[in-house]
């Protein structure tokens, strides 16, 4: 109950960043956050990380609901029983859910973190969560899971 809790609170995240984005930037605007670091710029993003499959939104959004169906089916069958794979889950989980909503409700994904310091796509909230979920489950596969649940 308490990663489906975590899920839910950075999907809540996720969509009231892309809301206030929405709300308050202009489409290909930009406004400073962090200065020479982070600027927020509205995109809507159509394609996935680095805007592959860039107008095949459909089939991101299957992948989507995929991998977050089969996620939930994880974690309530505890398939994965240290609180750090779990945790890992939750993350990947809320950026799948949080992506997925925008794909279903607008046809795109809003994304607004642009870095200042190197070239690199524009991302968001759920973005950051499925990165940071993928690291944990890696980290956790590698020195918390068992042998035997490796298998």
């Amino acid at each position: 109950m308490l990663y489906a809790i975590l899920a839910a609170a950075l999907v809540g995240l996720d969509q009231l960043v892309k809301v206030l984005v929405r709300l308050n930037i202009t489409e290909g605007g930009s406004v400073p956050f962090l200065p020479h670091i982070l600027q927020l710029t509205y995109y809507k993003n159509t394609g996935a990380a680095f805007s592959i499959f860039e107008e095949h939104t459909w089939i991101l959004t299957l992948i989507s609901a995929a991998a977050s169906v089969l996620i939930i089916v994880l974690m309530v069958k505890k398939t994965f029983n240290h609180p750090f794979g779990m945790v890992s889950l939750a993350l990947v989980l809320a950026g799948a859910v949080g992506n997925l909503i925008d794909r279903l409700f607008l046809g795109y994904v809003t994304d607004m973190f642009q870095t200042l310091f190197m070239n690199f796509p524009i991302f968001n909230v759920a973005d950051i969560c499925i990165v940071c979920g993928g690291i944990a489950f890696c980290i956790y596969f590698l020195l918390f899971c068992k042998e035997e649940d490796k298998a």
